[in-house]
């Protein structure tokens, strides 16, 4: 397996644990709660893993650019 291929298990395996886990908790409580909360319940959960599909897209395109070590920038 390609070097690149295996830096980018760990940010694929760990977005998909996090967007379950909002799934499943904030499933959880639009079950709980009533009314027009669960609207709410239901946006918070896309947004999050959006922004996490985000943040993984980006670090994916940085492993394939070669950038080991991107702190250096700031």
């Amino acid at each position: 397996m390609n070097l690149h291929k295996k830096k980018m298990i760990a940010p694929i395996v760990i977005t998909v644990m996090v967007i379950l886990y909002f799934v499943l908790y904030f499933g959880f409580l639009i079950y709980l709660v009533p009314g027009i909360w669960k609207i709410l319940l239901g946006i918070i959960p896309l947004f999050f893993s959006g922004v996490m599909i985000y943040v993984c897209r980006e670090k994916i395109i940085e492993i394939k650019k070669g950038e080991k070590d991107d702190i250096s920038k700031y």
